[in-house]
């Protein structure tokens, strides 16, 4: 074990083991960090981090092996948006077993383990509070307000934090389906102590937090999960036909709706609406500064609820 390790690797890979701040006289500072880890996410880094870095005190992005210009292109955003300042950008060069069988089949501490790669990630959190985020998950200008207002109102309170997401799959520019058959709804915002952390379960990694703990549930309408319909958004999990339908129906309903829109029946999908973006406006952009926000509320009606 390397000296001062708190979760040291089975592989012996030291500068991978996990070092908790609290645990190696490091104070937390009040303030709200947003912990992305990410591959390939090139594309949708334009729509993702800005807003974030306006949003957050700061933002660590943990780059697992892209080959798109991930973390270069993530740096020149956090330049651009006058807030590099606000950003740490890092790498974890491990190839992570991905969601389902493969996760249940690796140890907890090994590197490989979704596991300990979060709980690396997460260690050089240097604030009270911290946040998981995709880096498919665009903020709309409402949502940035609201993580603005959190950032204060939570600290102190020990409370997690659920934001609603909704898939939207681009079909090209100007076309693109969002799906509000379903309600998504994940703690992402979490107080950095002991009782936080991450854990293994099943299909991926759970974190931690007591019992009784308080749990605010964000508006509606603040976040879309941006899927493109040229890729293969379902290839960080292994077969999902592995699994149980009752622990992985957020998957199923992705599935099912992938399906539906390349064979032609998007239509016959309750809960899925088409959006056309106005001429000269991506339809990513028209989701998150018009269509969500004049969307009559509540924008989820009588779906399905996939609580994580």
């Amino acid at each position: 074990m390397a000296r001062g390790a708190d979760v040291p690797d089975v592989e012996g890979e030291h500068d991978y083991d996990v070092r908790w701040p609290w645990n190696h006289d490091e104070p937390l500072r009040p303030g709200l960090t947003c912990v992305f880890r990410v591959k390939d996410e090139a594309r949708n880094l334009p729509w993702v981090l800005p807003p974030m870095l306006a949003a957050v005190d700061h933002v660590v992005l943990v780059d697992n092996g892209s080959t798109d210009g991930t973390p270069e292109l993530a740096a020149r955003l956090a330049e651009e948006s006058g807030l590099a300042d606000r950003y740490t950008g890092t790498a974890y060069p491990w190839r992570v077993s991905r969601a389902g069988s493969e996760h249940l089949a690796t140890r907890p501490d090994s590197v490989h383990s979704l596991t300990h790669f979060y709980n690396w990630s997460f260690s050089h959190v240097r604030t009270t509070y911290s946040m998981k985020w995709d880096g498919d998950m665009a903020l709309t200008p409402d949502g940035v307000g609201v993580l603005r207002d959190l950032a204060w109102q939570l600290e102190g309170s020990d409370a997690v934090v659920a934001v609603p997401r909704h898939p939207l799959v681009v079909v090209d520019e100007q076309t693109a389906w969002i799906d509000l058959g379903s309600r998504f709804l994940e703690p992402w915002i979490y107080p950095m102590g002991p009782a936080y952390t991450f854990v293994k379960a099943f299909e991926w990694e759970v974190r931690e937090f007591p019992e009784g703990t308080e749990r605010v549930v964000a508006p509606e309408g603040l976040c879309v999960e941006i899927k493109w319909l040229d890729a293969d958004e379902l290839a960080h999990w292994s077969p999902i036909d592995d699994f149980p339908p009752s622990r992985v129906q957020r998957k199923r309903r992705e599935q099912e709706v992938d399906r539906a829109i390349r064979a032609g029946r998007a239509g016959d999908v309750e809960g899925l609406h088409l959006v056309e973006a106005p001429p000269g406006v991506h339809v990513v952009d028209h989701v998150l500064t018009t269509w969500l926000r004049q969307r009559e509320r509540p924008i989820v009606r009588r779906a399905a609820r996939f609580d994580v």
